[in-house]
């Protein structure tokens, strides 16, 4: 019997993945840091990340490409050609996963869609990431993260926080959504292995960010309309980062302990029984006169001494980094989140590990790949034969 005790938790889970830019690379990458094998199908133009993603030292191999994409092999099929789908179809026949962030309907044109792929694979888990839900009237429209940051209620958080809306400077939308596709996934395994039977599963980037900006937001209209919304503590201008003496610090006093000694490192302990300030839903009530207590203490020392003072009292801080003293983290060098590694094509470069261990194992990643660089491998292990290889690869099919 062979021992798995020490293999990642997704290990012999096999996935094909027809998804581009960001959302779904998400997904396919924590499925690949479980040990997942991941190959990529892409167009014969490639990803759009591997030229979106920054300046690359070689075509087609841009910075964020090469941390999105690490840990997957890739193939480039074009699936306009009756042949190319042929063997996408093939690939997704020996696959548990299939996971797209083509819309949907584009999709079943294909003949890639649930319904098709299932008679013949009816234990594969169908996963397709989507701008919108099917069953909504935005459901065709297109959709990239600034899209659905807009739409959700996300950018109008950043208005009433800052008094114009604004996109987060990240890709949130398309991280969050990744990390649900990603748990969804698992999830529909779960039940396969229960059940013996895969199935659909449909992750809208939309709704999923509309429930995640409700839920932090929903407030009084929790109990019908016309209530107030937003969690005033989030969305009070004066809830971010606290200028010291020196730079900027975060502090996050929320229990009463917290708090009581917050006021006794700013030299405040009268403040423990003010009564705007004497308990959590005081606090919560007066959070702008809070926010202000808090703005003005921090004032008359540098970073480092609050750090100090603060730890010393339980009190929640950390420094606020810079994305430089952020590569430069000792915390981070402590647990090796950031590797120097050698890429087969790109040199010397500095890889992301995954930051979630699991004490079974974890896989050795690959290299982000060049475009179609395992396409004649995976042709093979399909059972294609050599001439036939040669054929797909000399047209227009599969790019070599």
């Amino acid at each position: 019997m062979t021992d798995t005790a020490n293999d990642p938790p997704l290990s012999g889970i096999r996935v094909l993945d027809l998804t581009s830019v960001v959302v779904g690379p998400t997904c396919t990458l924590l499925l690949a840091q479980q040990g997942a094998e991941v190959i990529k199908l892409e167009p014969p133009e490639g990803d759009l990340l591997r030229r979106l993603g920054g300046r690359a030292r070689n075509p087609g191999m841009a910075p964020k490409f090469l941390h999105f994409n690490r840990g997957k092999r890739s193939i480039s099929i074009d699936l306009k050609q009756p042949a190319g789908l042929a063997v996408a179809r093939r690939l997704a026949g020996t696959v548990d996963v299939f996971v797209s962030n083509i819309r949907t309907e584009a999709l079943r044109r294909l003949g890639l869609g649930w319904e098709d792929l299932a008679p013949d694979n009816p234990r594969l888990v169908h996963c397709a990431i989507a701008g919108f839900g099917s069953g909504g009237r935005y459901r065709d429209l297109p959709a990239y993260d600034t899209i659905i940051q807009g739409a959700s209620g996300m950018a109008d958080a950043m208005a009433r926080r800052y008094g114009a809306p604004g996109y987060m400077p990240f890709v949130a939308a398309d991280h969050m959504t990744g990390f649900l596709a990603a748990q969804a996934i698992c999830a529909a395994l779960v039940a396969r292995a229960r059940t013996g039977r895969g199935q659909a599963v449909e992750v809208p980037m939309f709704e999923n960010m509309a429930s995640f900006v409700l839920t932090e937001h929903m407030g009084q209209r929790t109990y019908g309309p016309g209530g107030e919304m937003g969690d005033p503590r989030i969305l009070d201008p004066l809830g971010r980062p606290v200028r010291t003496l020196d730079g900027w610090i975060c502090v996050s006093p929320n229990t009463d302990a917290q708090a009581f000694g917050f006021f006794d490192a700013i030299e405040r302990p009268e403040l423990k029984k003010d009564p705007r300030f004497s308990s959590v839903s005081a606090r919560t009530a007066n959070v702008q006169a809070y926010f202000s207590v808090r703005s003005e203490g921090l004032a008359t020392r540098t970073t480092a001494e609050w750090l100090v003072l603060l730890r010393e009292r339980q009190v929640p801080a950390m420094q606020v980094n810079t994305m430089d003293e952020l590569f430069d983290d000792p915390h981070l060098q402590d647990v090796g989140l950031m590797v120097k590694q050698h890429h087969h094509s790109e040199g010397e470069i500095m890889a992301l590990n995954p930051a979630t261990r699991f004490s079974g194992g974890a896989p050795e990643l690959r290299d982000a790949p060049r475009q179609g660089a395992d396409g004649p491998a995976i042709l093979r292990e399909l059972g294609y034969g050599e001439d036939e290889i040669a054929s797909l690869l000399a047209g227009p099919v599969v790019a070599p």
